[in-house]
């Protein structure tokens, strides 16, 4: 039994492999993998190159290139989650191209853009909750100029049970939950839908931790993913202080920080100073309301490495968007005023499990743009659970939350709490038809799924 899976290994950090020559394509094949979760053996998906290594890491400036192989008996793909390639590659099955059949493979080439910590995961019915998904990073020119060693952590949520089961569970009717998206005093349902065995960081739980070698007194950069299914964490650094150098890849305005939220789908970038007493530093994550968690350990020389529990202390607070008011683009938008503007009611059903998002209050419809113009989505949640938004192939600019106005942070998925509007804005500058959804998996298998589409496009 293989417990752990090759990592992305090379000289300049202890997760990246070295870049591919220059022109040589990639290839990335789809498989299983056998992990360990508290002593016990499950086979899921994984995604990795020939060489064994998870995942994929680009330079700035490098093209995506790359052979995607379905090495599985059943259907399946990849979405280049973060990157903005053309519509025709953007890995959604049936809607930018067909699934990837069992056996067969696809060729994807276009610039590897934009930079920064990305992920890739499969949009194919439930697998990602079934871990298909890998890191995907395009490190930037000033990261590989610093010389810190980069440490990749993709998080994510296990269960035991098949997720056709989880959704046919989540879907049964009940009595005791409202028509608005909540529960009648159920702080489990407003907060999280599925009550899962485990959490993972890099395929591990806290009883083996995955371990990475750093110098005292060091900075690092932590590159961490949710990858979830539908687990929200709240980043914990404990005693440390940390900067938030990007998020969903794309800079901020440092900030200071000891905990961070990470909504599913969502990505930080921490810079973080290993201290100088030699003691070994936990880096965990807790779920949203929850004391399970996880993490990884960040080890130096010589330190003694105690036994962190799966369960914290406290439960992790509920998801706000404090921290995303803090948040200034390095790179904004270009000033300019808006050419449209789509309001998007997020909905829900929580009794018959009923998801939806209505563009201009109309239930299936999809958002119209055109190219060239500034477009803003206004996302009004009813609901009493928070959405991860995401939208295909366009990075936006968080604007306005709840009234206030801000020149926020540039990402590709943006939290919605519960009673909440945020407005989020974007240039129409890569015609397509769009995916556009909750990045939940069960709300959006549920109905919390629509597209953006060009007026005109071919």
């Amino acid at each position: 039994m293989v417990r752990r899976r090759p990592l992305l290994a090379g000289a300049a950090c202890a997760l990246l492999p070295l870049p591919a020559t220059a022109g040589e394509q990639k290839t990335l094949q789809l498989g299983t993998r056998v992990i360990e979760v508290d002593g016990k053996p499950a086979t899921r998906y994984r995604v990795s190159q020939p060489s064994g290594d998870w995942g994929l890491a680009l330079d700035e400036g490098d093209t995506f290139d790359v052979r995607l192989v379905n090495g599985l008996s059943v259907t399946s793909g990849l979405h280049w989650h973060g990157l903005n390639p053309p519509w025709r590659q953007d890995g959604v099955p049936y809607i930018s191209a067909p699934p990837l059949l069992a056996g067969k493979q696809a060729e994807y080439k276009f610039p590897a853009q934009p930079t920064g910590t990305r992920w890739m995961h499969s949009h194919f019915g439930l697998q990602e909750q079934d871990l298909l998904a890998a890191p995907l990073i395009v490190r930037e020119t000033s990261a590989i100029k610093s010389g810190l060693q980069e440490i990749v952590v993709l998080f994510e949520d296990f269960t035991w049970k098949n997720p056709a089961l989880v959704f046919e569970e989540l879907r049964k009717p009940t009595m005791t939950m409202s028509m608005s998206g909540g529960s009648m005093g159920d702080a489990r349902a407003d907060l999280n839908d599925v009550p899962y065995d485990a959490f993972l960081a890099n395929d591990r739980t806290l009883a083996d931790p995955q371990v990475f070698d750093v110098d005292k007194g060091a900075e690092v950069r932590l590159r961490l993913i949710n990858g979830a299914a539908s687990t929200n964490f709240m980043i914990d650094l404990g005693p440390l202080e940390g900067t938030v150098v990007t998020v969903d890849g794309n800079p901020v305005v440092p900030i200071k920080v000891r905990e961070f939220p990470l909504a599913v789908s969502q990505r930080v970038d921490i810079v973080l100073r290993v201290p100088d007493d030699g003691k070994a530093v936990p880096v965990l994550a807790r779920g949203e309301g929850l004391t399970m968690q996880t993490g990884v350990i960040l080890r130096p020389p010589g330190a003694a490495i105690a036994k962190v529990m799966d369960v914290a202390a406290m439960a992790a607070p509920a998801l706000t968007l404090a921290d995303e008011l803090k948040l200034s683009a390095l790179q904004p938008l270009p000033a300019r005023p808006v050419d449209r503007s789509i309001p998007v009611a997020l909905t829900g059903d929580m009794a018959a499990y009923i998801w939806g998002m209505a563009v201009h209050d109309q239930g299936g419809a999809p958002a119209i743009i055109a190219k060239g113009e500034r477009i803003e989505l206004v996302m009004r949640n009813a609901t009493m659970m928070a959405h991860p938004m995401h939208l295909h192939g366009h990075s936006f600019q968080v604007t306005e939350i709840n009234g206030r106005a801000i020149a926020g942070a540039v990402r590709d998925t943006v939290l919605v709490p519960p009673r909440t509007t945020v407005k989020v804005a974007f240039d129409a500058d890569n015609p397509g038809l769009w995916a556009y959804h909750c990045h939940n998996l069960y709300h959006l298998a549920a109905g919390m799924f629509t597209t953006v589409v060009y007026e005109g496009f071919t």
